[in-house]
C-alpha cells in the first residue's frame, strides 16, 4: 500500500517477489488506466485494447498452473486484484470472469481436450471467456436455474440441446467462449459454449449507474446444439460452480481494499490542498476523525485479507472465511468511498475525481458473487450449525 495508506507495515508481511509484483501491476494501472478511466466509464465502454496487455502481464488466469497460465500464489493474484480494482472495478472485474470464472471451470472441471483447446488462448487474452449462472429469477439461488439442456438422441455420444437464459453475465457480448452451467436429467452440469454457436445470443444491458467501464449482459440459449465433448466432465452439481465462485469471491476481498485505499488516498490529498475558512480541509478535526476511520477499515480489510491468502495458499481456507472476507471488506469499503466523496463536496461528483465512481461500482461488487444477506447466513451456519436459507 501507499504509506499514507498502510499505517501497520503491512507491506513488512509480504515477500519482496509480491511486492515486486504489485508495483507491476500498480504502474500498469498509473500508466494505462487511471488516465483512462473517467472517459471510459462516462461513454460506458470497456477497452477490449487493454486485454492482451493483461494477458502479456501474466494476470489472466494467473493462479492456476500449466496451459500457458502463470501459476502464480493466492496472495500474488490478491494484490492484482488489489491493484487492478484501485483503477477500476470493471477491469477486476474482467480478470475475474476470466480467469476466477471462466478459465477455472475449464481448469478444474475440463477434459484434457479442453484444457489445451482453450486455457493457453485465454491466458495470452487471445480468447476471452464468460460464465453462464446466474439466471433472471435465479440470483441468489442458483438451484433454481431454469436453463436445461437435454440429449439430442440415446447413448453418451449423442449431442445436448440446451434452452434457457441468463443474466447478469459480464463479457458474454464480447466472448469467444461461455461456461453454462444448466439442469440436466443428472443434476446441473457445465458445458464449453463456442459464442458463435446457432442459437446463442448475448446482449449488453444498459443503461446503467455502475460498472459502466465493464460489460454486463443478457444470453439466451434457443436450441443451441452442443457435441457430448462440451461438457465439463468433472462439474456434477452445484459445487462446480461453486468452486469457481469462490475463486472470484476470494479476489473480491482484495479488490474492494483497493478502491477504498484509492478513494482514501484522493480524499487525503483533496484534503490538505483544499482551503475552508482560512485553513485546509485536513486540519478540522471533523475531516481527521473521517481520515482516520477510513484508514482503520483500509488497514483492517488488508489484514484480513492478507490472512485469508495465507489461508488459501496453505490449502486451509473455508467458505465461512471466504464469506467474512467479502461481506466485511465490501461493506467497509463502499463506506470509505462515501466519506471521501463527503470530503471532496460538490467537486466529488465528476468524474475528475473516483470515490463517487468507486461507490458506484461497490453497488454492485457488493451484490454480485453472493449478496451481504447470502454471506451473512453462510456466516451464521457456520456460527450456530443451523441453515437459515429458507
Amino acid at each position: 500500500m501507499s504509506d499514507s495508506a498502510d499505517l501497520l507495515d503491512i507491506d513488512g508481511l509480504l515477500t519482496p517477489s509480491e511486492v515486486s509484483l504489485r508495483q507491476g501491476v500498480r504502474t500498469f494501472v498509473e500508466d494505462r488506466i487511471k488516465p483512462n478511466i473517467a472517459a471510459w466509464y462516462e461513454r460506458g465502454v470497456f477497452p477490449t485494447e487493454i486485454v492482451r496487455e493483461l494477458g502479456g502481464l501474466g494476470l489472466l488466469g494467473m493462479h492456476l498452473g500449466g496451459y500457458g497460465c502463470p501459476g502464480r500464489t493466492a496472495v500474488d493474484y490478491g494484490l492484482a486484484a488489489l491493484e487492478l480494482e484501485a483503477g477500476d472495478s470493471g477491469i477486476r472485474t474482467f480478470v475475474s470472469v476470466q480467469g476466477s470464472l471462466a478459465m477455472t471451470a475449464i481448469h478444474k472441471h475440463g477434459s484434457e481436450v479442453q484444457k489445451q483447446q482453450w486455457l493457453p488462448r485465454m491466458a495470452s487474452g487471445q480468447v476471452i471467456g464468460c460464465f453462464g449462472l446466474t439466471e433472471p429469477t435465479a440470483g441468489s439461488d442458483p438451484s433454481s436455474m431454469a436453463t436445461f439442456a437435454h440429449r439430442a438422441g440415446p447413448g453418451p455420444d449423442a449431442d445436448w440441446i440446451l434452452n434457457g437464459s441468463k443474466r447478469w453475465i459480464g463479457l458474454a457480448s464480447i466472448a469467444d467462449v461461455a461456461i453454462i452451467w444448466a439442469g440436466t436429467g443428472e443434476g446441473i452440469r457445465g458445458f464449453v459454449v463456442p459464442t458463435n454457436t446457432t442459437g446463442f445470443r448475448a446482449t449488453a444491458i444498459e443503461p446503467k449507474l455502475s460498472m459502466r467501464a465493464s460489460i454486463q449482459c443478457d444470453i439466451e440459449l434457443d436450441d443451441v446444439r452442443l457435441p457430448a465433448t462440451a461438457l465439463l466432465p468433472g462439474a456434477k452439481g452445484l459445487s462446480g460452480p461453486f468452486e469457481c465462485l469462490n475463486e472470484a469471491r476470494y479476489g473480491i476481498i482484495w479488490g474492494a481494499m483497493g478502491a477504498a485505499r484509492d478513494s482514501y488516498l484522493e480524499a487525503l490529498s483533496y484534503s490538505q490542498e483544499r482551503l475552508q475558512f482560512g485553513r485546509p480541509l485536513a486540519g478540522y478535526q471533523l475531516t481527521q476523525e473521517k481520515l482516520v476511520n477510513m484508514a482503520l477499515e483500509i488497514n483492517k480489510g488488508m489484514l484480513l485479507a492478507l490472512q485469508i491468502g495465507r489461508l488459501k495458499e496453505a490449502g486451509k481456507l473455508q467458505p465461512h472465511q471466504i464469506s467474512m472476507g467479502k461481506l466485511n471488506n465490501c461493506r467497509e469499503a463502499i463506506k470509505v468511498c462515501r466519506d471521501a466523496r463527503a470530503i471532496l463536496g460538490g467537486n466529488g461528483i465528476t468524474l475528475d475525481h473516483s470515490p463517487m465512481r468507486h461507490a458506484n461500482n461497490l453497488e454492485s461488487v457488493r451484490t454480485y458473487e453472493g449478496t451481504d444477506e447470502i454471506h451473512t447466513l453462510i456466516i451464521g451456519q457456520h456460527i450456530t450449525g443451523e441453515p437459515a436459507f429458507r
